[in-house]
C-alpha cells in the first residue's frame, strides 16, 4: 500500500510500504523505489565549539532516516567516500567542490542498499535509524589542522567533524542505542578502520557495536613501476592534515614509520571491536590508482585492461592475480585467528558494493557460495553463523557484473 511520510523539511514524498508474511526474498535490482533523504547540518554551536568545519569552513552535515518498529533503537552510520587531497592546491580545488563544502553538496541523497528502508531490499537493517555522514575534509575524517597563509584558509578538521556529528546524533536517540553498526565506503571505508574503537565510547555500554568497511582495505604495495605510490601519497596526506596524532597509538608505537598506520592492513590487528571486511580482490580504485597509476603507465599499455578485464593479456592477469594474493596475505591472520569478525572478499572488478542495490541484495547480485553480500553481513552481525567468504580467482565467478565504475 502507498502512504505519505513527512520529512524534517516538511516536504512530503510518497514511499511504498511492503508487507511481508514470510522471510524476504531476493528481488530484481530494478524493482525498487528511490528513498530520498534530506540533509541535516550540525548545529553551529556544536561545530564552532569543536572547530569542526569542512575544508571551506562550511558546517558538517549528515542525512538521517528514522528507524521504526523493532529497529527504532538501532543505529547504522555510513561514512561517505570520495578520495583525498594531500597538498594545498588540490585541497583548495576540493574546497570549491561538493567534496569539500556542504554548501555545494546535493541536499537530498538516495538511500539504497544497506541504507534502504525496504525489508525486501535490506532485510537486516531496513528498520534501523540510518545515517549517511557527508565527506568534506579530504582525509577520511582523521585530520586536525588548519592552513592559513593570509590569502587562503583551509580547515583540516575531519576528526572534529566525526565528533561533532556523533554529538549531534546523541540527543536524537543514539544515546540509547541497543545495536549499532559503523560502516563506510572507499575513503569512508578507511575511516571505519580509523574510528571503529572510538565509536564505542559514544554509546551505552550495553549496546552491541560492530564495524563494516566496504572497499576501504587499501594496500601498501608497489605499483607496476615498483614505486610506493599509495604509501607516498598517504605519507604526505598524514603530514598535511595532522593525522598521525589521531592514529591508533598501539599501532604507531609498533612501526618505524607511524604514518603507515593509516593503512588498514597495519591498523586492523589493533582493533578490538568486531569487524567485517568487505572488499573486492581486484578493487578498481586500487587497480587504477595504486597498482597501475598513470605515472607508472606513461605509454598507456594498460588502458584496455584497466577498463575491460577481458582485454587484459597474460602478463597483466598475472599482475592482477599477484595483487589478489597480496590482499589475502594481508588478511591472513584476520581470517584465521579472529572469531568475532567477518569477511567477504569477492573477485568482481568493483569498488563499493554495500550502497548499490545491484550489488547488495538482488536476484543478480554477486555472491560467494550462493550468499549475497547482504546475507553475509547480516549473518555476521546477528551471529547466525560464521561468515568468512573468499572468492575463487578471476574469471571463475559468473555472478560478477564486472562493470568498471567511474572513479572520482
Amino acid at each position: 500500500m502507498a502512504a505519505k511520510k513527512k520529512l524534517n523539511s516538511g516536504v512530503e514524498i510518497v514511499v511504498v510500504l511492503v508487507l511481508l508474511t514470510c522471510a524476504p526474498s531476493r528481488i530484481r535490482s530494478a524493482d525498487y523505489n528511490r528513498l530520498l533523504v534530506n540533509m541535516t547540518l550540525v548545529r553551529n554551536s556544536t561545530a564552532s565549539a569543536l572547530g569542526a568545519f569542512c575544508l571551506d569552513g562550511s558546517l558538517p552535515a549528515y542525512h538521517l532516516h528514522r528507524g521504526f518498529g523493532a529497529g527504532a533503537s538501532n543505529w547504522l552510520l555510513q561514512f561517505e567516500g570520495g578520495g583525498w587531497c594531500n597538498d594545498i592546491p588540490s585541497c583548495l580545488d576540493r574546497a570549491k567542490s561538493r567534496r569539500g563544502s556542504t554548501s555545494l553538496m546535493t541536499k537530498w541523497e538516495v538511500f539504497s542498499g544497506i541504507l534502504s528502508n525496504n525489508a525486501s531490499l535490506n532485510p537486516d537493517f531496513y528498520n534501523w535509524n540510518r545515517v549517511k555522514i557527508r565527506y568534506c575534509d579530504g582525509a577520511s575524517f582523521a585530520g586536525n589542522a588548519k592552513f592559513d597563509d593570509g590569502k587562503s584558509l583551509l580547515y583540516f578538521r575531519g576528526q572534529k567533524i566525526w565528533q561533532a556529528i556523533l554529538i549531534d546524533l546523541l540527543p536524537k536517540g543514539m544515546a540509547n542505542a541497543r545495536k549499532a553498526l559503523l560502516s563506510g565506503c572507499s575513503a569512508g571505508g578507511l575511516a571505519v578502520f580509523l574510528h571503529c574503537d572510538n565509536f564505542i565510547n559514544f554509546l551505552p555500554r550495553t549496546a552491541s557495536v560492530k564495524c563494516l568497511s566496504d572497499a576501504g582495505f587499501f594496500l601498501d604495495v608497489r605499483d607496476i613501476a615498483l614505486n610506493h605510490t599509495m604509501r607516498s601519497f598517504f605519507k604526505i596526506l598524514v603530514q598535511l592534515q595532522g593525522i598521525e596524532k589521531n592514529l591508533n597509538p598501539n599501532c604507531t608505537n609498533s612501526l618505524y614509520y607511524p604514518e603507515l598506520c593509516f593503512f588498514p592492513q597495519y591498523a586492523l590487528k589493533y582493533i578490538a571491536t568486531p569487524f567485517f571486511v568487505l572488499n573486492s580482490a581486484y578493487d578498481v580504485f586500487q587497480f587504477h590508482h595504486g597498482l597501475v597509476p598513470p605515472s607508472a603507465d606513461l605509454h598507456g599499455h594498460w588502458n584496455h585492461c584497466r577498463f575491460n578485464p577481458a582485454a587484459c593479456n597474460a602478463y597483466q592477469i598475472d599482475v592482477l592475480q599477484g595483487f589478489r594474493i597480496d590482499m589475502l596475505l594481508a588478511l591472513q591472520k584476520f581470517l584465521i585467528y579472529s572469531r568475532l569478525d567477518g569477511m567477504f572478499v569477492n573477485s568482481c572488478f568493483a569498488h563499493c558494493q554495500s550502497e548499490s542495490q545491484d550489488t547488495w541484495f538482488a536476484d543478480d547480485s554477486p555472491r560467494i557460495h550462493d550468499k549475497t553480500i547482504a546475507e553475509a553481513v547480516g549473518d555476521w552481525y546477528y551471529s547466525r553463523r560464521v561468515t568468512k567468504e573468499i572468492d575463487c580467482p578471476y574469471p571463475c565467478d559468473s555472478s560478477c557484473h564486472n562493470l568498471i565504475p567511474s572513479i572520482n
